[in-house]
């Protein structure tokens, strides 16, 4: 395989990667409602309709990154959605250590990093519309 090959399938896996496993977070959401993510919000003291925005970035953009469809706009709309997560729902975690030694927030910090390297790089060749 050449190098460009090599590049555009590792592009695919990253988008795979980010893609399915914030999709599966979404559709959780979809399926158990979003009546605590509105209390949070509001609880944070901002309207309880942003809540929806979560479907943006753990519905609609995890299927853009996959489908490789505006996936830098996805990507960065994922980066948003795990800013805001952090922010509302894990700020008093981000000095800490879980049971394994590991950092309490390694999941959304790894779905942060990933999605802004995505946002970066781009789709590549395997994606639909590749920018």
């Amino acid at each position: 395989m050449n190098q460009a090959a090599l590049h555009d399938a590792a592009r695919l896996l990253l988008r795979i990667a980010l893609g399915l496993l914030v999709l599966l977070h979404g559709i959780a959401k979809l399926r158990g409602g979003m009546g605590g993510i509105e209390r949070m919000v509001e609880s944070a003291g901002l309207p309880g309709v942003l809540a929806y925005g979560v479907l943006v970035g753990e519905v609609l953009a995890p299927l853009m990154v996959l489908l490789g469809f505006h996936a830098r706009l996805g990507a960065a709309l994922v980066a948003v959605n795990m800013l805001f997560a952090i922010a509302l729902a894990h700020l008093g975690e981000l000095d800490e250590l879980n049971s394994t030694g590991g950092w309490a927030l390694e999941l959304q910090g790894m779905f942060l990093a990933t999605a802004v390297a995505v946002a970066l790089l781009g789709p590549g060749r395997y994606g639909i519309n590749q920018r």
